[in-house]
């Protein structure tokens, strides 16, 4: 939609700072109330003018706005720098950022009328064309704030969906971000009047309905809902297929008895840096939030030549949306369905703590809560080592890595090693020599503790699963 902006006098960027900022929510006095805060250095606009004139074509400028609602002001300046990346690596230029205090976002126009009057002086200021919102509006509070700041408004939700849009690249991966917009935009489509009325219905032709009429008749928003929700049903059954399909190549590791490994965590903690180090996967890397979508899944094996898969997944941000962990339910099912989590935090963050919080509340939505799991710290070599040592005490069962240099990443593999399940059938068998693809599998996928040559073929000593165990003792029968 394209809007004609108001002619307002821009306003000053000292009406939005304070000298006294309580950094806590304590008090919530009228003066912080009141305050519609600038965050200090939240702007990614070219100072170089130059540049700007051989752009061609610009890319979408954006304002951020926040309401800050616990925690210290910290707290919320830090929502405000992760919105700003996100909203980078969708392709914006952030001009401004801005954090309201409140007790409760406003339910009309989230921040309020006042300031969403002052929001819309920032933006003429700026020359934004768009404003995006730190938090999950409802309807009714885009379709107000839009009305003020005349400007398109998304939220953080609609964001996050965005990127994910752009970085999909499997057919699976587009049909579950598809899926998650329409089910996002569904309760948000909105009519614009009679006008978009697709049946007059009625005597005298009359759209406005009355006595003997049918009323307005089927309307733009019923056609599009309708549409929409035929999309999401389509959408739902080629994911199932997929699905069938996962879960076959999954159950054929499970019954070869290969354990499987899961790296899961924060956004751009370098959970694909981490595969490739251990696996030698190869697989994209990338200084981007989100920059793998799609889950690979790699063979790796361990100091004691244990053969197990290590599956890098979608990365996890604070308030992901629920439609997106929803939609990808099939792919995250590589996480629950693991036999152990590499929960890898970036510990060159200030907060890694904040990280290893948001993505456990994803883990127990998709059910993973209870699988084992191992924190593993990485970029140690970006780190501060008080942060470091603050982590490990926190989370006794961690350890300390950097996948770009290597360092800790065999203490890692032991680590794994010990606490993946060990193969439960005890086995002491000859093995024909006929039979070497057994004592291949026998080396892959158990634990020998002898392995020895006889007259008659090959004597095993050790573990393996039940499977190969019923194998070795159909062969030796």
């Amino acid at each position: 939609m394209t809007y004609q902006r108001d002619d307002l006098d821009a306003l000053d960027a000292t009406d939005y700072l304070e000298d006294d900022v309580d950094p806590t929510t304590g008090a919530l006095d009228l003066a912080d109330r009141a305050a519609l805060r600038r965050v200090a250095g939240l702007s990614t606009e070219l100072t170089d003018v130059t540049e700007v004139e051989y752009r061609q074509i610009r890319l979408e400028r954006v304002v951020l706005v926040g309401v800050w609602t616990e925690g210290t002001l910290h707290d919320a300046e830090r929502s405000l720098e992760e919105l700003a990346r996100l909203a980078e690596t969708a392709g914006s230029v952030v001009v401004d950022a801005l954090v309201q205090r409140r007790d409760r976002p406003d339910p009309a126009t989230y921040i309020g009328s006042g300031k969403a009057q002052e929001l819309r002086a920032v933006v003429i200021e700026s020359g934004a064309d768009t404003v995006i919102a730190d938090g999950e509006l409802a309807p009714g509070q885009l379709r107000q704030l839009e009305d003020v700041v005349k400007v398109k408004v998304v939220d953080r939700t609609w964001l996050i969906l965005d990127i994910f849009a752009q970085h999909a690249r499997s057919r699976e991966g587009k049909a579950q971000v598809s899926l998650a917009q329409m089910q996002y935009l569904l309760p948000r489509l909105r009519g614009w009047g009679e006008s978009l009325s697709r049946q007059g219905g009625g005597a005298g032709g009359s759209a406005s309905g009355g006595v003997g009429t049918r009323g307005p008749g089927e309307t733009k928003i019923e056609t599009d809902r309708r549409r929409i929700n035929k999309m999401v049903a389509k959408l739902r059954r080629e994911i199932r297929e997929m699905k069938t399909a996962r879960d076959t190549q999954r159950a054929d590791r499970k019954r070869h008895g290969v354990p499987s490994v899961a790296i899961a965590g924060y956004t751009n903690a370098g959970k694909s840096s981490l595969l490739n180090r251990v696996t030698g996967a190869g697989v994209l890397v990338e200084d981007a939030l989100f920059a793998t979508l799609d889950p690979t899944v790699r063979r790796a094996r361990t100091p004691n030549g244990r053969d197990i898969t290590v599956t890098d997944t979608v990365g996890f941000v604070r308030h992901l949306p629920h439609q997106l962990v929803e939609a990808f339910r099939s792919t995250l099912e590589e996480v629950s369905d693991a036999d152990l989590i590499l929960h890898v935090v970036d510990g060159s963050d200030e907060a890694p703590e904040e990280q290893l919080t948001a993505v456990r509340e994803v883990l127990a939505e998709i059910g993973a809560q209870d699988v084992p799991e191992i924190v593993v710290i990485n970029k140690a070599d970006m780190a501060d080592p008080v942060v470091l040592a603050r982590v490990q005490r926190r989370e006794p069962h961690s350890v300390v890595v950097s996948a770009r240099s290597g360092a800790g990443i065999d203490e890692l593999l032991a680590m794994i090693d010990a606490d993946l399940p060990h193969a439960a059938v005890a086995i002491d068998v000859v093995v024909p020599y006929s039979r070497g693809d057994l004592v291949a599998r026998a080396h892959r996928e158990g634990e020998l503790d002898t392995v020895e040559h006889v007259e008659t073929g090959t004597r095993l000593i050790g573990r393996v699963n039940e499977s190969l165990a019923h194998d070795l003792e159909s062969a030796t029968a």
